[in-house]
């Protein structure tokens, strides 16, 4: 990616970014359907097939070539929440998604399914989730992650499920209904012991495999540093790429990789029934000790929309298909009790 220092591209999006897209085992079946992205340019309307049964029920983990428990989930319009809709959507009859996973996505957020045309993926079925609920219909446009902020600024994107970190930075731009929290996490092999306990200190003796000039880089060193002074080793390992580390994680090489979340929890669904099954051993904020970082709906500022977002992921919530929802994409762990409305964000001299 091009650097950038705006709001639409800051240094640590790019490195959470860049986290997620090469902390993924992706499995070589994943891998040669997401390929045929590559070749649709800044913005494919290829993939914006919704792959539901019928109007008014939603398909989770629909195409998802085993990354999510596909379920059939009736959504009828809630007309008290899509009655607060912006006029100009609510004439359209239709909720234009924005999805910046091209080139090559990234399992299990958005990535091309086993038909090698449908968007699949956690953020998109949520888009289409919230859509049922406003009582309009899904259309998925999938575009580069810059071309996704482009899209939101000119109008060809009504609002964005693409795993956008709220920061205060953003919100000079653009206003935010938040849906899940932004987590980093550890991954070991289910027959180790070890949990991280939300405690730096039991890092102490361990080795762990990172993704270099990432945000996860940057804290464990960070911790690193920190054991150091206290007199105990951390042992940071750094490899090629994914399958590198996949592999040196299976062979007892290391203890433990630390990554993005939603990376780790579709890479323990494509070791599950391999020889060396993984597990998470606990996460930690993106946003570090302070904060817990999340992950929020994002449409342009002032347009209206992330008021009826939020409230249409809160019947979400309370009706237990939110939970559905997280439990389809093994996620559950990133759970929020509630959407919020520009909740608190990445502080300026962090985002």
């Amino acid at each position: 990616m091009r650097t950038r220092t705006d709001a639409r591209t800051t240094p640590r999006s790019r490195t959470l970014r860049t986290g997620l897209l090469h902390g993924l085992a992706v499995s070589t079946a994943v891998a040669t359907l997401a390929t045929g992205l590559a070749a649709c340019g800044g913005e494919s309307d290829a993939a914006t097939t919704t792959g539901d049964a019928a109007p008014g029920t939603v398909t989770l983990g629909a195409l998802s070539n085993g990354a999510a428990q596909q379920a059939d989930l009736k959504v009828p319009e809630v007309k008290s929440i899509s009655a607060e809709l912006p006029k100009s959507v609510a004439r359209s009859g239709k909720l234009v998604i924005g999805v910046g996973a091209l080139p090559a996505g990234f399992p299990p957020l958005a990535y091309v399914g086993q038909d090698q045309k449908t968007l699949t993926g956690a953020e998109p079925d949520l888009g289409r989730l919230v859509a049922a609920v406003l009582g309009l219909k899904p259309e998925v446009k999938n575009s580069t992650w810059e071309n996704l902020f482009v899209g939101i600024d000119s109008g060809r994107v009504d609002i964005a499920f693409s795993n956008v970190t709220d920061t205060e930075e953003r919100k000079k731009k653009y206003e935010f209904a938040s849906y899940r929290q932004d987590n980093l996490a550890f991954e070991v092999r289910k027959k180790s012991t070890w949990n991280f306990g939300g405690d730096y200190r039991n890092l102490a003796g361990r080795t762990v495999a990172v993704s270099a000039g990432t945000n996860q880089e940057k804290i464990l060193l960070e911790w690193k540093a920190k054991l150091a002074k206290e007199g105990e080793k951390l042992t940071v390992k750094y490899y090629q790429d994914n399958n590198a580390t996949a592999l040196a994680l299976s062979s007892g090489k290391i203890d433990a990789s630390f990554g993005p979340n939603p990376g780790i929890a579709y890479h323990i669904t494509q070791t599950a029934k391999s020889p060396e099954p993984t597990r998470n051993a606990g996460t930690f904020s993106g946003a570090g000790a302070t904060l817990q970082g999340l992950i929020a709906a994002t449409a342009k500022k002032d347009s209206g929309l992330a008021a009826p977002v939020a409230d249409a992921i809160n019947h979400l919530i309370k009706n237990g298909q939110y939970a559905k929802w997280l439990a389809a994409w093994n996620l559950s762990n990133e759970a929020v009790d509630t959407s919020r409305v520009n909740p608190p964000g990445l502080p300026l001299d962090n985002s």
